[in-house]
């Protein structure tokens, strides 16, 4: 018997992923990982806020990283400023770039946020992480002469022509890969794993599919879920009309293995009902929200279940 609370389709890629995914090894870690390739969930947005329940969702990280996304920004500088920390290892990783080039002097990642808590110019300057997701989605660069705000074009595009299918937005930009690019100074810290995304209007509704080539199962989909649910709800706002579905389409989706009996855990929990995300209705600018026109109600998850984040970096 199929399941109806669409957590299970989480949890059952969970399941396929741990019964019968390929075993890899991440190149530049050589940590092991189960993958499967080619996947895809869907979420209707009508039936509650996609935050999962099995294990405690970082919520207030989800939205700060949204909006820091939103604003176009590359550097952690509003992360940092309001406790969220979750890019702190992409920053130190080109931090330690540097340290290889001869442009800096070694230290720890504890003393190196310890330095950019308590240095304004520090921050500035090695809280950068290049032309990351932000950049590419607001400030396309194009020439080295001007860019492109891809996200703002898409909302006025959807307003006067909302029956086009070319709404799509992309963060891959192969001129600010290194693996491409050849150049550190030039290139984001990390190729994009949520790749690409591609907005739909079907009557009075927006749906948002997102292509995602590489995703940590346990830990950055239930994040990646979260957030782009939440982005299908503010675009959906801003241009006036009902959110409806959050398609996730997935190329290598993986497990490591050292997450493997964090996952096992989680497979024992029954899901919980969706919570409620609110958002103030006045807002209707996608550069007007702030982090308290978000109320999210009746959230009752599960404990959360700890792993290390593996940062792998590059393809």
């Amino acid at each position: 018997m199929k399941h109806s609370h669409p957590e299970y389709q989480y949890l059952d890629l969970m399941g396929d992923i741990m019964d019968h995914g390929t075993w890899k090894v991440s190149h530049s870690t050589g940590v092991k990982l189960k993958s499967v390739f080619g996947r895809m969930c869907r979420y209707d947005l009508s039936q509650g806020f996609p935050l999962l329940t099995t294990k405690k969702v970082f919520s207030r990280g989800v939205i700060h990283e949204l909006l820091w996304f939103l604003s176009g920004s590359s550097n952690i500088k509003y992360l940092v400023d309001n406790n969220v920390h979750i890019w702190d290892e992409w920053a130190y990783k080109k931090y330690e770039w540097a340290v290889a080039d001869g442009k800096a002097r070694a230290m720890t990642l504890e003393a190196f946020m310890e330095k950019a808590q308590s240095d304004k110019a520090f921050l500035k300057q090695w809280g950068e992480l290049g032309p990351v997701y932000g950049v590419q989605w607001r400030r396309w660069p194009v020439d080295h002469k001007k860019t492109v705000d891809q996200l703002g074009w898409a909302i006025e595009k959807i307003k006067k022509y909302p029956m086009k299918k070319h709404f799509v937005i992309s963060a891959w930009n192969a001129g600010c890969i290194y693996e491409m690019s050849g150049s550190h100074a030039a290139s984001m810290v990390i190729a994009p794993c949520h790749t690409m995304f591609h907005i739909n209007i079907t009557d009075d509704k927006l749906s948002l599919l997102l292509y995602q080539r590489s995703a940590d199962l346990f830990l950055g989909v239930p994040f990646n879920i979260a957030s782009y649910a939440l982005l299908t709800m503010i675009i959906a706002q801003v241009t006036g009309y009902k959110p409806g579905e959050f398609v996730h389409v997935f190329g290598d989706v993986h497990i490591y293995e050292n997450h493997f009996d964090q996952c096992k855990e989680q497979l024992t929990r029954k899901p919980r009902p969706f919570p409620t995300m609110k958002i103030n209705p006045k807002k209707k600018n996608i550069d007007d929200f702030v982090f308290e026109d978000f109320t999210l109600e009746n959230y009752d998850p599960y404990p959360p279940i700890k792993g290390d984040i593996t940062v792998v970096g590059g393809f």
